[in-house]
């Protein structure tokens, strides 16, 4: 029993030991005191962090608000989430937040800077049980005033769409801020709609008798925000012209002009598209600043004013989506099918010739192939050759727009060119499919060879001069087509062209006076013929050395326009060669033989030092008097000598002269047959391989669409000149490249034509901004760069970005503004043309300050009401209180005549 009694004894000494060591902290006993304690845990450390601490901890910035960031924590309360969000600035100048800044909601409808935010985790993420909203608002009141925290703390309630929020704030040891908002998404009572009856509400929170409104004194600060938008454009107030359609289908090679007028038809690409306009309108804000109303009346003579006497204007652009950097592809304009055309070169190593994409085409089984490589109508195919070939203007042919400065550097062709144009047409007949650009190319080819075949001028192409080795080669053999058919022409009416391309008949190179015209050498023969010219020109007339007679300069041949291929050919042909004389001599021995047979018909009496003279002066060393000035009459015969290289005993020219019988040059057999290079050309154009020509026309097709818009007026935008010299010299980049590789499967150089095609894209869309802009404000110019600017500095971050990464950036809406000086407001004023007759009946207006007749289209309104403590019925202790001027009650009004939200915060003394 004895030693029953002791287990006994043990275990009840057991238990009370276990009892006391788990005791229960009654601090802590309930659930909800520990969900208020892990709030104010956070709190705590939010608080003692600071905003510095905070951002290197994972403070995000909330969306398009410069200075506003948030952070965040995860809590559990019976069986509920919650997530509390603690929004804050980093830069606390001391100043009242106003309309100036792009603000919070919350921060607007109630006035505060940081703030806290608690709410469920639910797909609504509102307190739709009020007891349950006024019990969390209160855990998180206690914590932040547990850790002396000054923050105003709010729950989202009701229905997510109505914006609905309760909110409180412990302003110290006196006084305490309670917030509630809320708003009407259905049709607004009348009396709110207007001044007086917002007024009136505002004074009833704190008139807590039933007195007439108009009869008494109340004197309430008040500040307006009037959003007015610029109206849309309505196509019923158009008066449609049935006469349109008809000039426009014959005007327009594509067929898309419309009856009424685009927004860009004085623009350079309007030819090729009609582009959205970048900016769809403008939103002006009119903004009243505090004024002091005393009673609804003032209420409603205000309303009766106009927006022009607010005290500020700020204009903000509507921008179009499309600018921003996430492409759909559903943006037409040079970039969209330029990407077209990369997309035809990747195709075009498939087959060998031309017309095998036209017959596979056709044969295809594959119906979605098919569809994809459709053709366009024979009619849209004749508009496009007819405008190529016969609706050319004079001053198309004989002159061309200045070009960019940098734009030679890129291989393609001038922009008014024939196959500059022929790549424009092609970018959109059947949306740049590789069918389509063959079967326009095969047109294309056989309306030159009629040309050449008839002895027709080949339009858009110049019929003389050197050939320009810079550009594409296609350019190049339509360049020496075009001399050729000129060249052939002439000969069929028995005309002479000489060096020079001063054309003469045969009666004119008889005649005894012809051989004394004026020196014409070409510049296409020597580096040492345009020194002859020069001093030609300025120098008396040269005499002869022997027979002390003037110095006939004699008509010379033409010399063959070559093309880079030929220069190729002859180079190749040179090198095989390995004569003794220097490859230039031997390029130019005909050319050189036939220049001397002309001089000696000219000069019977001629030497081979006055040719020396005549074609070479720099392989002529005159002595120290001839250089000094001394006249050749004065001391003849002119001492002086050949140079050494002329002066060698083997030296070819010596050779040549020597040979040269005395031939005029109307008489000696032509340099080049204008009929055999034609038809070179001709089968070049019509063999030329599938690859070949696509890569001519990327490289053309760039050139002429950044000529295209490298024309574009925009005014002085250093931003645009920079953007556009870079333009140019990234794609003569690129090109270099490409050109180089001399092929179409590799997958990298493709894919920098898509990245190429991707810069073109965002310079296409700023040059269509800067011009919208630029056209919007001619009266106003420094206004309308100003915006231009704010829009280059929004979107310039995000070019060049993947699509991926731009995405999460473009989601910020710009929303910078302008402030109007009072000058321009004439300006702003004239683009809200008063309402026509369809848009007045359509419209009820129902509130005022309208602007040329129209109203906002959302109305902003902070009342407010401020005492002293020492006079408030709140009259406190506290004598520091005693001159403080407190806010005691402010609302915030927001909306229009069917949407109204109001936002109410009282100051109380607890």
């Amino acid at each position: 029993m004895k030693s029953a009694n002791n287990s006994k004894g043990v275990m009840e000494d057991n238990d009370e030991e276990e009892e006391f060591e788990h005791f229960d902290d009654f601090t802590l006993a309930s659930s909800w005191e520990r969900f208020i304690s892990e709030i104010e845990a956070v709190c705590r450390q939010w608080f003692a962090d600071g905003p510095k601490n905070l951002l290197e901890k994972g403070a995000v910035q909330v969306n398009q608000l410069k200075d506003l960031y948030t952070i965040k924590s995860e809590f559990k309360y019976a069986t509920k989430s919650y997530c509390m969000e603690y929004y804050f600035t980093t830069v606390d100048d001391g100043k009242t937040l106003d309309w100036d800044h792009a603000l919070h909601d919350l921060q607007l409808s109630f006035g505060v800077k940081e703030f806290v935010v608690i709410a469920p985790q639910s797909a609504s993420g509102v307190v739709l049980d009020a007891p349950e909203a006024s019990k969390l608002l209160s855990a998180v009141a206690i914590a932040l005033s547990n850790c002396s925290c000054l923050w105003p703390a709010f729950v989202p309630v009701h229905d997510s769409s109505r914006k609905a929020y309760i909110g409180i704030q412990n302003m110290g040891t006196v006084f305490t801020r309670r917030f509630e908002a809320d708003r009407i998404a259905s049709q607004v009572p009348v009396k709110l709609m207007h001044l007086e009856g917002l007024y009136e509400l505002f004074v009833s929170k704190f008139a807590y008798t039933a007195v007439d409104w108009s009869m008494n004194h109340f004197e309430v600060h008040f500040k307006m925000k009037l959003t007015y938008r610029t109206p849309i454009h309505d196509d019923e107030d158009e008066i449609h012209d049935p006469d349109a359609d008809i000039t426009g289908s014959s005007e327009n090679p594509e067929g898309e002009m419309h009856g009424k007028a685009q927004w860009d038809d004085n623009f350079p690409w309007s030819k090729w598209y009609s582009a959205e306009d970048p900016v769809n309108g403008f939103e002006l804000l009119a903004i009243w600043s505090e004024i002091t109303a005393e009673s609804s009346l003032d209420m409603a003579e205000l309303e009766n004013a106009s927006p022009v006497e607010a005290d500020k204007w700020f204009l903000s652009p509507c921008l179009s989506e499309y600018l921003s950097d996430v492409s759909d592809g559903s943006t037409i304009g040079f970039a969209s099918q330029l990407h077209l055309l990369v997309k035809a070169l990747e195709m075009s190593s498939e087959a060998k010739f031309i017309e095998d994409f036209i017959s596979v085409f056709a044969n295809s089984g594959s119906e979605a192939l098919k569809s994809s490589a459709v053709v366009p109508p024979q009619t849209v195919l004749d508009r496009v050759l007819k405008n190529l070939f016969h609706e050319v203007a004079e001053t198309e042919i004989n002159s061309s727009p200045t070009e960019h400065k940098n734009s030679r550097s890129i291989k393609g062709a001038p922009q008014e060119s024939l196959f500059a144009q022929f790549c424009l047409h092609a970018l959109w007949f059947g949306n740049c499919s590789i069918r389509a650009i063959s079967v326009l190319w095969i047109e294309f080819v056989r309306e030159v060879r009629w040309c050449w075949e008839e002895s027709q001028s080949l339009p858009r192409m110049p019929s003389s001069g050197p050939i320009d080795l810079s550009t594409c080669l296609i350019n190049q053999k339509l360049h020496m087509l075009a001399v050729c058919i000129d060249q052939k022409h002439r000969e069929a009416e028995g005309q002479f062209v000489d060096a020079n391309d001063s054309m003469s008949s045969q009666e004119d190179l008889q005649s005894p006076t012809h051989n004394s015209s004026s020196h014409g050498a070409s510049k296409e023969v020597s580096d040492r013929k345009d020194e002859s010219s020069d001093a030609a020109n300025v120098a008396k007339p040269m005499m002869l050395l022997k027979s002390h007679k003037i110095m006939h300069a004699p008509i010379t041949l033409e010399p063959p326009p070559m093309t880079e291929d030929m220069h190729e050919e002859r180079l190749k042909a040179a090198v095989a060669l390995g004569d003794s004389y220097s490859f230039s001599a031997q390029l130019e021995t005909e050319i050189l033989a036939s220049d001397m047979s002309a001089f000696k018909a000219a000069n019977p009496d001629a030497v081979f030092e006055d040719f020396i003279r005549w074609h070479s002066p720099r392989d002529w060393e005159n002595d120290e008097n001839e250089e000094n000035g001394a006249s050749e009459s004065s001391s003849w015969p002119p001492r002086g000598k050949l140079s050494e290289r002329m002066s060698d005993l083997g030296n070819s020219w010596r050779k040549i002269w020597n040979e040269a019988p005395a031939v005029p040059a109307s008489e000696q057999k032509p340099l080049w047959d204008p009929n055999r290079e034609g038809e070179k050309v001709l089968h070049y154009l019509e063999t030329l391989r599938p690859y070949q020509l696509l890569e001519e026309m990327v490289c053309a097709a760039f050139r002429a669409a950044a000529d295209t818009l490298n024309r574009t007026s925009f005014g002085d935008l250093k931003q645009m000149n920079i953007k556009m010299d870079q333009l140019c010299i990234t794609i003569a980049s690129v090109l270099r490249i490409f050109l180089a590789q001399n092929t179409t499967t590799d997958t990298e150089l493709l894919e920098d034509l898509r990245r190429l095609s991707t810069t073109f894209e965002h310079i296409e869309k700023l040059v269509l901004l800067a011009a919208s802009l630029h056209v919007k404000f001619l009266q106003s110019p420094y206004l309308g760069q100003a915006i231009f600017t704010d829009c280059f500095n929004f979107y310039l971050p995000n070019m060049g970005t993947s699509s991926a990464n731009a995405h999460n950036d473009t989601q910020r809406e710009f929303d910078k503004k302008q402030q109007i000086r009072s000058g321009d407001r004439d300006l702003i004023v004239s683009m809200f043309p008063p309402p026509t007759a369809n848009q007045s009946w359509r419209r009820v207006l129902s509130m005022g300050n309208l602007l040329n007749g129209h109203e906002p289209i959302l109305r902003e309104i902070i009342f407010s009401k401020r005492d002293r403590a020492s006079r408030s019925y709140y009259a406190a202790s506290s004598p520091k209180l005693h001159q403080q001027d407190i806010e005691t009650y402010r609302m915030y009004v927001s909306g229009t005549s069917n949407d109204l939200g109001v936002a109410l915060a009282v100051a109380s003394f607890d």
